[in-house]
């Protein structure tokens, strides 16, 4: 028997919510949630309206995608929540990121700081522990996330992780190829109906 198709129906994006971010990231960011938008993947994010997370899901709104935004009662108003978009409000950040996982069949990861860092380790780790095989693509502008790959592949060196760890994500350097990469990722997605009503 072949192996049976799935559909890429859902696509949490991790990434910065500073407004002070380079410009270029906050375009990047736009153009992945357009990208999304496009070809009928659903948007889930961290819910917030500033820096790279308002970016990307402003875009793909207003591109006529779906966005759900998971976002914590006490960072309602400190991330201005995008009321433009679904919402859920949960109590904490371990319900935020269980959701966001629970909601998402692949990962975009788009530069952020230490919030975002904590986000893909915890990601990362899950899938090193086999709890997942949902596709994750960094995208990497200018080198941005060279630095942790670097820190990855010491541990493997020290043999303190597995070299098959190294697989567990593609690595990006521009927008256009963010979505190749999930669609890519070792199994048969199709886009949504919903972007080919887009389209036609």
């Amino acid at each position: 028997m072949g192996r049976e198709s799935q559909r890429l129906e859902s696509t949490c994006v991790f990434c910065g919510s500073s407004d002070d971010a380079d410009p270029a990231f906050l375009d990047a960011a736009r153009g992945v949630g357009k990208a999304l938008a496009d070809v009928g993947i659903k948007l889930v994010y961290g819910g917030g309206g500033v820096g790279l997370m308002g970016a990307v899901a402003r875009a793909a709104h207003e591109a006529g995608g779906e966005v759900l935004g998971i976002i914590p009662t006490f960072l309602v108003g400190a991330e201005r929540a995008l009321e433009s978009v679904e919402h859920i409000i949960v109590d904490n950040m371990h319900e935020r990121k269980m959701l966001m996982f629970q909601r998402s069949d692949s990962f975009v990861v788009l530069p952020g700081g230490i919030g975002t860092l904590e986000e893909v380790v915890e990601l990362l780790s899950w899938r090193r522990l086999d709890l997942h095989a949902k596709p994750v693509v960094f995208y990497n502008p200018r080198g941005f996330w060279e630095p942790l790959f670097k820190l990855f592949q010491h541990t493997v060196d020290e043999k303190l992780t597995p070299p098959e760890f190294m697989l567990a994500w593609t690595s990006v350097g521009t927008v256009d190829e963010v979505v190749p990469a999930l669609l890519g990722q070792g199994r048969e997605i199709y886009p949504s109906e919903a972007a080919v009503g887009r389209r036609g």
